[in-house]
């Protein structure tokens, strides 16, 4: 791997207080937030709303798996 490949990587990863940020909003806001609450989290934890989306689609799927629920289902029909 390249030092530019691993300092994007690196950077893609949240810090200890956006994490807090996120998995706070997680828990008590929404785990799967609307496109104007995520763009509020992604504010407050100083992330681009890309970064939010893909970090809640990733802590949504290991929620749904700790939970015995698909990674990716869409309603209770599926």
């Amino acid at each position: 791997m390249s030092s530019l490949q691993k300092e994007m990587q690196e950077n893609e990863n949240p810090t200890q207080e956006q994490q807090d940020i996120l998995e706070y909003n997680f828990n008590n806001v929404s785990k799967q937030p609307d496109e104007t609450t995520l763009m509020l989290i992604a504010a407050e934890a100083g992330l681009t709303e890309e970064e939010a989306k893909e970090w809640f689609k990733a802590r949504l799927a290991k929620w749904r798996k700790s939970e015995g629920l698909p990674t990716e289902c869409g309603s209770v029909m599926d």
